[in-house]
């Protein structure tokens, strides 16, 4: 019989943490990239959805889970590897966050709310934009946490409705794939929602949040509730990524096969809901992605503050030259900073994947001996990957196309693999420390 205690977590603790969850991953910026996913993948849609949420919704939500096993920071992610390392895997995901999703969010908000209707230019966008940014950064307040709750349910009615009219009023009349590769194609853009790189950031706060409201609740139980959660969100997020790139395949005769990820979602918002709800939509998107940028300028400068004893100067130096560095790069359109972000993802995204992982396995099956061979097996075989996405894919090719699946540029994943089995036969007997 369940105590009065556990039928609350399962019911008002589960519903708030999964919905804090979902919001969590559900960026704005994210909206653009699944639609034109679909629109491209014609009746492969499915195949790739399956791919873009294994990297865009299963490691997220693994994640989680694996912070509901650390209880710590993004340092301790990395810990096992060398301190040094972990520093040095914390100021990279960093840097990522602020160089690029973050002058994304001021892209996006031009080319959805702003040139569509007003004309003026990308710089002078992304000037009050970072202006206001900088601004919210400096002067904390919770009018924009009040805000992002509102924004969330907003925009999710709103595509479930243009999702839902798309679905129901459509034939299934799909135009043949314009993808060789549909499956990994998916797993590579998901690199593009950083939602991984999320999880392992922003994810403790999470885990902050629950120990505060749920004191009486002992470690197991918190487990359970982080898993269930967790468990809805992906399911959630699921669906409405699987419902965008489903609408973008319906809509995939009607629109010039070189149309932006912006101007598909405009265009397809205006085909379902109408003039009005499309403006609305590009409001609230707008909204959510000024309040992703604030959050992600605050959090990097909070973490250099932490690296220099506190300092409150460095805290606003950071804070000024990531809006500065926004406002440079937030005036290219987002397909070009997509573009942009490919290298860097191709190096990082692995080893987060990674260290996730390693984390959500028993402690018995990742002995820091295995966690630091099996990454740097990661790193190494990244490289490849890296190389290839800056260019020199002809040089390099053969070298490597030995390697299983690095014609997908998913070369690292076998050798990790291995090395992690290997490993385990030779260090599983021995303890392991706590």
């Amino acid at each position: 019989m369940k105590t009065n205690y556990q039928q609350r977590i399962s019911k008002k603790s589960l519903t708030v943490t999964a919905f804090a969850l979902f919001s969590l991953f559900f960026g704005a910026g994210n909206l653009v990239l699944p639609p034109l996913l679909g629109f491209k993948s014609g009746d492969l849609w499915w195949l790739v959805t399956l791919g873009f949420c294994v990297s865009g919704v299963l490691i997220p939500i693994l994640g989680i889970i694996a912070h509901s096993k650390i209880q710590g920071t993004l340092f301790d992610f990395a810990k096992k590897v060398s301190p040094t390392f972990s520093v040095i895997y914390c100021y990279l995901i960093y840097a990522i966050a602020i160089a690029l999703p973050s002058p994304r969010t001021a892209s996006v908000t031009h080319e959805m709310a702003i040139q569509p209707f007003w004309g003026s230019s990308s710089l002078l966008t992304s000037l009050v934009y970072f202006m206001l940014v900088f601004v919210f950064a400096i002067n904390r307040t919770k009018v924009l946490d009040a805000l992002g709750k509102l924004l969330t349910p907003g925009i999710l009615i709103i595509l479930l409705i243009m999702i839902s009219t798309a679905v129901f009023t459509l034939d299934f009349d799909f135009i043949p794939s314009q993808m060789n590769q549909p499956f990994s194609s998916g797993i590579l853009e998901g690199y593009q929602t950083f939602d991984a790189i999320g999880a392992v950031v922003v994810g403790a706060v999470i885990i902050i949040s629950i120990n505060l409201k749920e004191k009486a609740a002992s470690f197991e139980e918190k487990k359970r509730l982080i898993g269930s959660a967790g468990l809805w969100a992906g399911i959630g997020l699921f669906l409405v990524y699987g419902g965008l790139i489903l609408t973008g395949a319906l809509f995939g005769d009607s629109f010039d096969t070189d149309i932006s990820r912006t101007a598909l979602l405009r265009g397809v918002s205006a085909k379902t809901l109408g003039q009005t709800a499309n403006l609305l939509l590009s409001v609230l998107v707008s909204l959510a992605c000024f309040t992703t940028a604030v959050g992600i300028v605050t959090g990097t400068s909070d973490f250099i503050k932490g690296r220099f004893k506190d300092s409150l100067l460095a805290y606003r130096i950071t804070a000024f030259l990531g809006c500065l560095l926004g406002v440079l790069v937030g005036q290219f359109d987002v397909g070009y900073i997509i573009t942009v972000a490919v290298p860097s993802l191709m190096f990082i995204y692995p080893i987060t994947i990674v260290l996730i992982l390693l984390n959500v396995v028993p402690k018995k099956w990742s002995s820091p001996k295995v966690f630091k061979q099996v990454v740097w097996t990661t790193i190494l075989f990244s490289v490849p990957d890296f190389l290839a996405s800056i260019g020199f894919g002809e040089l390099i090719s053969p070298y490597v196309d030995w390697i299983p699946f690095s014609e997908h540029q998913l070369g690292w994943v076998l050798p990790a693999l291995i090395a992690f089995v290997v490993l385990n036969l030779i260090y599983g007997k021995q303890p392991t420390p706590s």
